[in-house]
């Protein structure tokens, strides 16, 4: 196994990782995140719980696509959601380092994007 396709498998399960645990967490009704929710939109506590629902089914199906069979729009959402999920935490209180500690939640699924598109493009010539 080359290096490239090694750290394809390392990005993959990296993110598989990252997303089963905050999909299992958002399953789980974290409290904490519900009140995020709260806070962000307004909603009651209901509405909060059936929204991080809703969010930690995403995730888990994030987490099984990229660690089957990665799609590019998948990845880029993953950074994206990395990113803003990340970015929540000074928003809502939290201290900013709690954001700069989670970059890899966007960084790790922005990698694995550009590395499966330079792959694409080695191929593609």
């Amino acid at each position: 196994m080359g290096n490239q396709k090694i750290m394809e498998w390392v990005l993959r399960i990296a993110v598989f990782g990252e997303f089963l645990g905050h999909g299992v967490f958002a399953l789980q009704g974290k409290e904490a995140w519900i009140g995020w929710i709260q806070k962000i939109t307004g909603v009651d506590a209901i509405v909060a719980g059936q929204l991080l629902l809703a969010i930690g089914i995403a995730d888990l199906l994030v987490a099984l696509i990229v660690l089957i069979r990665p799609i590019s729009w998948v990845l880029l959402w993953a950074a994206f959601w990395g990113f803003f999920t990340a970015l929540i935490r000074p928003i809502v209180g939290e201290s900013f380092w709690d954001f700069v500690e989670r970059f890899a939640n966007a960084g790790a699924p922005l990698a694995l994007y550009f590395l499966l598109k330079s792959k694409a493009l080695t191929v593609n010539k």
